[in-house]
């Protein structure tokens, strides 16, 4: 699903990246592949930190239509914003207002459309699944698979959003295989792994694959 955050990026950075002034047009690609990695990989921490409640209250605010100026005040956005700021600063030799300009209407932009994106049945590119499988190295499968035979025979991981936004258990809980306590710490493991073998520009290589 790494792909398609990347052009799910580059489709929101008309106005903010290509066609800025203060962004070089040889370096467009790159911003936004900075930016790509910006959000996989704080999303991958969280979930290593066993903030896996927090994307899925995230993914499913406001019945899963997050507008970007309400996402400004949501902390993982934020923290999103402000590494994108700085990199934009240290790699690209933006200026702080034109930085911070560009992180803070690029950054929520793709978070609402990802979460739009995420939440459309008819949408077969992106699921909170399908983003939790990328970001877990696959734990996310794994975990599904043992609920399944543990006997949660429908469960997946968009059911789990309603039980942080008001929903409450519903079918595909986490009743027949072990708490939800248990389904974080699997996926803190997998995120954890996925940061040791694709730390550092580890992540950032397998998205300037996708630059064409």
């Amino acid at each position: 699903m790494l792909e398609e955050l990347f052009n799910l990026v580059k489709g929101s950075a008309d106005e903010t990246v290509i066609n800025n002034p203060a962004v070089p047009n040889d370096q467009n690609n790159e911003v936004i592949a900075e930016a790509t990695n910006t959000v996989a990989s704080g999303l991958r921490n969280m979930v290593a930190g066993g903030g896996l409640q927090n994307i899925l209250s995230l993914f499913g605010g406001n019945n899963g239509q997050q507008d970007s100026k309400s996402l400004m005040s949501n902390p993982i956005v934020n923290m999103m914003i402000g590494h994108f700021a700085s990199k934009l600063m240290s790699k690209f030799n933006l200026g702080g207002n034109q930085a911070n300009s560009v992180a803070s209407s690029l950054i929520p932009s793709v978070i609402s459309n990802l979460v739009s994106n995420t939440n459309d049945p008819n949408n077969s590119g992106f699921s909170i699944d399908k983003l939790l499988h990328s970001i877990t190295g696959g734990q996310s499968t794994q975990v599904a698979e043992q609920q399944q035979a543990a006997g949660n025979t429908g469960f997946n991981f968009q059911d789990l959003i309603s039980q942080f936004t008001g929903g409450g258990q519903q079918g595909g809980g986490t009743s027949g295989g072990g708490g939800l306590m248990d389904i974080v710490s699997q996926l803190a493991g997998g995120a954890q792994s996925q940061q040791q073998q694709n730390g550092g520009s580890g992540l950032m290589d397998l998205i300037k694959g996708f630059i064409k």
